[in-house]
């Protein structure tokens, strides 16, 4: 191992994390994916690798489809409802590598990359995400380029919802804050209910390790009924602070400088909340600082 080995490889390893954590939805099983392509790229021979971004990206690309191959598999038994993990994000980067990153890690985004095969995740976010050619998808998947065109329109045809992907101004984002917190902190839903979608969906994961609803809640009055009777009276006991998660804005109930649950939205293109995604997990929640995402 020389200095120049473990540089080149530290100049790729927030893109490596950011492709391994969309393909995985978490950031553990990313951060061993990444770690084992450094290891891999330790021990190669680097004389035979023309191009060490390529040869990182295909490693990491195929131990990801592995692990999300083995944890699709695990989930089976998962208690209740299953959500990607939560990441910070920052609004004070450039505004467009911002927006780029919003349309691609939202968590509404990223479920809907789960319901993708492994293989399709990936072959879809290296093409339409990091913008990498067909033949560089064909040679990271170990594919005939003509079938990995196929694998990449199908996947496009299961993702291409445009709502997913665009980016909700941020003033509308901070009008949404403003009335969950009064709704959380008064009782005041009124505000909140104009803001929801008459289908609007609330998702809350725990991992069974902690209370919390275990189907998801669907439609305005459900929605509005269960923050009025069950996250107010809570809630509003113990801070809650803004956050940046997964590139929109969001909130932190801290109990005794502890987060013990993060919120996060989606909007559709008219501006309404389409589902509200609550992280109970302790687990999960103990990692919320734990990647650097491009």
């Amino acid at each position: 191992m020389t200095n120049d080995d473990v540089e080149t490889f530290e100049q790729h390893r927030s893109t490596l994390m950011g492709l391994a954590y969309r393909v995985l939805g978490s950031t553990a099983d990313a951060a061993d994916a990444v770690q084992d392509t450094y290891v891999a790229w330790l021990q190669a021979d680097k004389d035979a690798i023309r191009s060490p971004g390529a040869w990182l990206t295909t490693v990491c690309t195929r131990r990801s489809i592995d692990l999300a191959t083995a944890a699709n598999r695990a989930r089976v038994s998962y208690v209740g409802t299953w959500l990607p993990d939560f990441v910070h994000t920052s609004s004070e980067d450039d505004p467009g590598d911002h927006a780029a990153l919003a349309s691609s890690v939202t968590t509404a985004f990223l479920l809907l990359l789960d319901r993708l095969t492994p293989k399709e995740r990936a072959a879809y976010l290296l093409r339409e995400v990091f913008d990498r050619s067909y033949a560089e998808v064909a040679s990271a998947l170990g594919m005939q380029e003509p079938a990995c065109r196929q694998l990449v329109a199908r996947a496009r045809r299961n993702v291409g919802r445009p709502d997913v992907r665009h980016h909700t101004p941020r003033e509308r984002q901070q009008d949404l804050l403003r009335a969950f917190r009064r709704a959380v902190a008064a009782g005041s839903t009124d505000a909140l209910a104009r803001l929801l979608a008459d289908d609007v969906a609330l998702h809350a994961d725990s991992g069974g390790k902690v209370p919390t609803i275990r189907e998801t809640l669907h439609g305005r009055d459900a929605v509005v009924a269960f923050v009025e009777s069950t996250i107010g009276p809570s809630w509003r006991q113990h801070v809650l602070q803004d956050a940046e998660i997964n590139a929109t804005f969001g909130l932190e109930l801290v109990d005794h400088d502890r987060v013990t649950a993060a919120v996060s939205f989606a909007f559709d293109q008219t501006g309404q909340v389409s589902d509200i995604f609550i992280m109970r997990n302790p687990d999960k929640l103990a990692r919320l600082d734990a990647a650097h995402l491009n």
